[in-house]
């Protein structure tokens, strides 16, 4: 197997498993969410400490609490995560699945307009017509339901902003997910003792229960390292395709396992967004491969020079 079939292979069980973790979230409903999410915390440090462990590179830990600048990106990059992970549990304990899919299918759109008002960067026609799309999409569903859809906008809004503050980082993302889960943790363990105090359980009501919330730690942490191996070995431009199985998969889940209601707005407003993304995503497709006839002309280019170069100094 090539390394790119290996990437792509690894993307694909990587967005599986997002698209599929609402079924887990879902059958820990009757949990605070709060109390999953810092079990979510902190058995994902243990799992990412283990890994790091076993690399060897435990150590590189410590480079990254040098810095106060790079302790700063970590802590509002650990709160970023920490909100879209809280409301993405809630979502769907409370039966909001489906809004919580639009915002990771809406994540890609915020992503270029965070580009455009924070690097300056300039868009496509096409790439506006998409971004337009999107904020239409948001514009129906606020004036179809009567209310704006909050937990898809804070999902794709809290991602956009990690994703932005990571872009800063130069350790890798294993190490510093790690820092993040670890300045996390004290709070987390904060949670769980007040919810002791308040007769709670600490590892849930049965043994199904504790074992499905440290289990939350290998699901958090198996797939961000295969998405990690597969960005090096795939194009951007079959990252963001397959990327898009994760919210299909969160939606299907929602409509057909948990019988969410889908309503005419609803279905307004996803047209509409899926629109956006195929026109986002055909943009990026001509884009990446505009940039590689670019990098192979010039690698052609710098061949013959060197060529004519060698040919030119072997004469008399």
């Amino acid at each position: 197997m090539t390394e790119s079939k290996r990437g792509v292979l690894a993307l694909l069980v990587a967005c599986t498993v997002w698209g599929l973790s609402p079924l887990y979230y879902k059958l820990l409903a009757h949990i605070p969410p709060l109390e999953v999410l810092a079990h979510r915390t902190l058995w994902s440090c243990a799992f990412f400490a283990l890994v790091l462990a076993g690399q060897g590179r435990l150590g590189q830990l410590r480079g990254v609490f040098r810095s106060w600048r790079v302790v700063g990106v970590i802590v509002f990059a650990a709160v970023m995560i920490s909100v879209n992970w809280f409301v993405f549990i809630l979502s769907i304990q409370v039966g909001h699945a489906v809004e919580a899919s639009l915002g990771y299918y809406i994540f890609p759109l915020v992503a270029v307009l965070i580009g455009v008002v924070v690097f300056k960067e300039s868009l496509s026609p096409l790439q506006i017509l998409a971004v337009a799309l999107a904020l239409g999409a948001v514009l129906v569903l606020t004036l179809g339901l009567g209310v704006a859809p909050w937990i898809a906008l804070i999902l794709s809004v809290t991602f956009g902003l990690y994703g932005l503050v990571k872009k800063r980082l130069s350790v890798g993302p294993v190490v510093s997910v790690t820092a993040e889960v670890l300045l996390l943790s004290p709070i987390a363990l904060l949670v769980l003792l007040w919810e002791w105090q308040q007769g709670v359980p600490v590892l849930g009501y049965s043994l199904s229960d504790s074992l499905l919330l440290m289990f939350s730690g290998v699901l958090t942490g198996a797939p961000l390292i295969l998405f990690s191996a597969a960005t090096k070995r795939v194009s951007m431009a079959t990252v963001g395709l397959i990327q898009y199985l994760n919210p299909t998969l969160q939606f299907l889940c929602a409509v057909l396992v948990f019988a969410e209601p889908f309503g005419q707005w609803h279905a307004i407003a996803f047209a509409m967004i899926w629109t956006a993304l195929a026109i986002y995503s055909f943009a990026a497709l001509v884009q990446d491969r505009a940039s590689r006839r670019v990098s192979i002309t010039a690698e052609g280019v710098s061949t013959t020079v060197r060529n004519a170069s060698r040919d030119g100094s072997a004469k008399p």
